[in-house]
């Protein structure tokens, strides 16, 4: 007798997104992140999620419960995003806020307009070089203006920056945004313009977060 029950699978034809995740059924798993674009198939029982490209296994998975779950293994990262990969939400908005309240609400909203974290990062981790360069006074009333805007994007700091509309007076106060859940800002919408906000990889910061999760 076999040492373990028969599962029954079932088989499904998936396109890899743009953040090397395929869908099955309403949760999403990573896949090697080459494969971006590629047509695969996704072979999946009650436990296990496994992705077969040109009739080979690129990806395994334990099949998660639930619905808009991300399964994502550090190896299918691109190198950026493994650099990454120790922030959080939480952690980068806690950051921000150091900066200023409207800092720390244009980070929030950035994490949350993006469909899987990862994507957000990039353009978080920008706004910390803008602040590098430019000072932190400066950074926080970009990020005001922007706010009042409610454009939040990296390329629109980056923008007012530049051309120093921080330093001219704003004519009302933008409102506050309400707290946002930090910890799981994921949706399951993708589309092919997520990357257009970040900054280009070698303007991204070497930076890694201090024990309490600061960056440094």
């Amino acid at each position: 007798m076999p040492q373990t029950r028969y599962e029954l699978a079932e088989w499904k034809p998936c396109r890899v997104n743009i953040d090397y995740h395929v869908e099955v059924d309403h949760n999403f798993y990573s896949v090697p992140y080459q494969l971006v674009h590629e047509r695969v198939e996704a072979r999946f029982t009650a436990s296990t999620v496994e992705v077969f490209f040109n009739g080979r296994r690129r990806a395994s998975h334990a099949r998660l419960t639930g619905r808009g779950r991300f399964a994502t293994q550090l190896a299918h990262m691109p190198r950026a995003h493994r650099a990454h990969a120790e922030w959080t939400p939480s952690r980068l908005i806690a950051w921000a806020e150091q900066t200023g309240p409207a800092t720390g609400r244009l980070v929030a909203g950035i994490l949350e307009h993006r469909p899987h974290p990862e994507q957000g990062y990039r353009a978080c981790l920008g706004l910390m070089r803008l602040g590098r360069v430019h000072g932190a006074d400066r950074l926080e009333a970009a990020c005001h203006r922007a706010e009042r805007l409610r454009s939040y994007r990296y390329r629109t700091v980056e923008h007012i920056l530049i051309n120093q509309q921080d330093r001219l007076p704003l004519d009302e106060v933008a409102p506050a945004r309400p707290a946002l859940p930090h910890e799981n800002l994921r949706g399951a919408e993708y589309y092919e313009e997520v990357y257009a906000d970040a900054p280009d990889d070698r303007e991204a910061p070497r930076v890694a977060p201090d024990r309490d999760g600061h960056g440094v």
